[in-house]
């Protein structure tokens, strides 16, 4: 399985490039297309799983002032 995540910036938020280290930090790729970021799973996570993953993921974010949204399929 995989997370898609997509970010959208605020003019007065965190430099892209803070945000792409944030990230990467996570495990996350930066990949070009429909979405920003994909995280790759080494086995199917369940509901609690991607829900830690997402606060972990809220917590990176904190303070950048910037939108995310995540997909995992």
């Amino acid at each position: 399985m995989k997370t898609y995540l997509s970010v959208i910036f605020n003019s007065e938020g965190a430099a892209p490039s803070e945000v792409k280290s944030r990230l990467l930090e996570l495990g996350f790729k930066a990949v070009k297309g429909s979405y920003d970021f994909v995280y790759e799973w080494s086995r199917e996570p369940d509901i609690d799983t991607l829900l830690w993953f997402a606060d972990k993921v809220q917590v990176a974010l904190k303070g950048t002032d910037v939108l995310f949204s995540l997909e995992t399929i």
